[in-house]
């Protein structure tokens, strides 16, 4: 059935099957800008019976101005193709010339679009394609590099049962859950940013040794009175759609961490206000009141992370591909490789490459267009916890 959508339609349709006795074997309906497709798959009516089935049926689509299609075949649907992705596609905006390079490529890996839902009209435009009939990882890798060139952002995740899961969100700090290099904004304390900056750019960049440039850098605050820690706290920046981030995957059972090479004495509190499950990071050496210049215990670079998303996933009982792992940097790498899904957020040229798929919108909130939490959702959950 076809035409313009009205309440009442459904049952009206199924009224009129009931009167031949007729088992339903498969429903689909969808209703988009006003207009309805209904399509049902019932068996064969009593022998003699199919003529006035049809008639009947086209007799009460002509009443309410609607097109019938009626086709008559033997057993069930045919089997969509082996192998099921969902691929979304985030645009801002979204082009026409990039959905259809973006459809056209997924046709040539051997894949059939079977649906297509909006996610997202603001702050950007996402749109999640199932797919079937091709395998997720050369889906993915086609679509990347299509991405890449189309200036939009792509994320190809197997379908099934594990996109309903319990799930664990780790994210990087820095420049990631929030807009600045901590490090820098106490370094600006200690009248030393310039320095510290350009240590920090070349290590972001894998240029340098995470654990070598830390120590450089945090020797330059030696001496700064610990007063600057709850002033640095303050200056500390959310993304945009970190909050929302955060209180959507908690609200849906998630459960939310932080790893940082940058400082306990920031992640801590970042813990605190917003209820995140897990955190770690670097620790500043005070003694009598003031930075010594050094970090203590063991250093949280590039491999660290990925141990600790690790024991962040045994911790909460999490199997390792149920985790999701946000980053920027060079030293994000391992964590985000070792994650169910890793997200390279804003980030360096290098970083984008090796990860799974990457978000260049500067609202941290668009990763949950590609866990398939849809804007509307988000919103209503919102007006009903106000």
């Amino acid at each position: 059935m076809f035409g313009k959508d009205r309440p009442g339609m459904t049952a009206g349709l199924f009224d009129t099957l009931a009167a031949y006795s007729v088992d339903v074997v498969d429903i689909e309906q969808v209703v988009t800008r006003g207009r309805i497709v209904l399509c049902a798959l019932v068996t064969a009516p009593q022998p003699g019976l199919e003529g006035d089935l049809r008639a009947t049926v086209h007799s009460w689509a002509e009443s309410l101005k609607l097109q019938a299609e009626i086709i008559s075949g033997r057993g069930d649907n045919r089997p969509r193709g082996l192998g099921r992705s969902l691929v979304t596609v985030l645009g801002h905006p979204l082009t026409a010339e990039s959905t259809a390079a973006i459809a056209a490529r997924i046709t040539g890996t051997g894949g059939n679009i079977d649906r297509i839902f909006r996610l997202a009209k603001y702050p950007v435009t996402a749109v999640e394609f199932a797919v079937s009939g091709t395998e997720t990882e050369p889906l993915r890798t086609a679509l990347a590099t299509e991405a890449h060139a189309l200036g939009v952002d792509v994320a190809v995740v197997s379908a099934g049962l594990h996109r309903r899961a319990q799930r664990l969100v780790v994210m990087d700090v820095d420049s990631t859950l929030i807009q600045d290099e901590v490090i820098e904004l106490f370094a600006a304390h200690a009248g030393c940013e310039e320095e510290v900056a350009a240590v920090t750019t070349a290590a972001m960049r894998g240029e340098l040794d995470f654990e070598e440039s830390l120590h450089a850098r945090v020797a330059l605050l030696k001496g700064l009175d610990v007063s600057s820690v709850d002033k640095v706290r303050a200056e500390v920046r959310l993304t945009p759609g970190a909050r929302t981030l955060i209180r959507t995957l908690k609200r849906l059972g998630y459960q939310v961490g932080v790893v940082s090479g940058g400082f306990t004495q920031v992640t801590d509190d970042l813990k605190e206000r917003l209820g995140l499950d897990f955190a770690h990071a670097n620790t500043l050496e005070v003694v009598d009141g003031k930075l010594t210049g050094r970090v203590t215990g063991e250093i949280v670079d590039r491999a660290g992370k990925a141990r600790l998303l690790r024991r962040f996933a045994a911790e909460a009982g999490v199997p390792l591909e149920q985790t999701v792992a946000i980053g920027d940097g060079a030293n994000d790498l391992d964590m985000l490789n070792a994650a169910g899904l890793g997200v390279a957020f804003n980030a360096k040229p290098m970083v984008r490459e090796a990860a799974h798929t990457a978000v260049n919108v500067p609202f941290l909130d668009t990763v949950l267009y590609l866990l398939g939490i849809t804007r509307e959702e988000v919103e209503a959950a919102d007006m009903h916890l106000d």
